[in-house]
């Protein structure tokens, strides 16, 4: 994924969005603006941040295919290409999560966000 500036017009739209957001939360307090936009500025380029340490991985399953996404930094030194296609894979799931045996005997534990019939 592409860096993200915070100069972007994407960013600078989210911003303001979630500064109108806190002003109005807070009581439209007048003279805040400031402190509205600096949290906000934060919140926003925080959640971008956290999309960027995230990936996805699909697997299929009885006709089923699962997109899960993934933390990279909890992935336990998982790299994408561990499996090609076809390769059997163990699966077990739990609510919304589903967990992938690796070769190392350990899970790679992801949230499913997509299914595929």
């Amino acid at each position: 994924m592409p860096s993200i500036s915070a100069n972007s017009g994407e960013v600078q739209n989210a911003i303001r969005q979630r500064a109108q957001q806190i002003y109005e939360r807070s009581g439209r307090i007048p003279g805040r603006d400031l402190e509205n936009w600096t949290r906000a500025e934060a919140e926003i380029l925080h959640e971008y941040a956290a999309r960027a340490s995230r990936k996805a991985i699909l697997i299929g399953v009885e006709g089923v295919v699962y997109t899960g996404e993934y933390e990279v930094a909890a992935a336990g030194g998982y790299t994408p290409g561990e499996w090609r296609a076809g390769d059997p894979v163990a699966v077990r799931f739990q609510g919304d999560r589903m967990f992938l045996l690796r070769r190392n005997g350990e899970e790679l534990e992801t949230r499913i966000v997509q299914k595929h019939r």
